[in-house]
């Protein structure tokens, strides 16, 4: 079970690291450069069907591997035992990820415009260095950088 759950996790981390980096890197600067909200929400609706099911199974095969790990909850903030250090660093970027994503749906997404395409790009750059990041957290686990 375990290296079921390990499996489908780095899927849906490569699906939703590497659609981020691809709108962050290749997508994002055409747009800003072509001021084309159109082409931004074109790549994001066709993204979506499979990003968003992706996060879903991360955080999903995320808590199960976590809980494996510690299957103590309450030991999950406990900031004396290293393996904590890891599984709270996951739910704060976690955490970040869904507050940028709730304000990019609800406030700007709605309003995305010519002039509000900076505004989005504040949203799509930090989301980008988190993905990269809960992968960074993720390889500690076995590497220990985080304990």
């Amino acid at each position: 079970m375990y290296g079921l759950l390990l499996l489908l996790h780095i899927l849906a981390a490569t699906i939703w690291t590497g659609g981020h980096i691809v709108l962050a890197v290749v997508i994002l600067p055409k747009v800003l450069a072509q001021r084309s909200a159109e082409k931004l929400l074109e790549f994001e609706s066709v993204y979506e069907k499979i990003g968003m099911p992706a996060l879903i199974i991360q955080v999903i095969t995320g808590l199960m591997l976590a809980y494996r790990m510690l299957p103590d909850v309450m030991q999950w903030i406990n900031f004396a035992n290293p393996v904590a250090h890891a599984i709270l660093a996951k739910l704060s970027l976690l955490a970040l990820t869904v507050g940028f994503a709730i304000d990019a749906r609800l406030r700007v997404i709605p309003t995305l415009s010519e002039k509000t395409l900076t505004t989005m790009a504040w949203h799509i750059i930090p989301v980008t260095v988190f993905s990269i990041l809960f992968v960074v957290v993720g390889v500690s686990f076995r590497t220990g950088w985080l304990y």
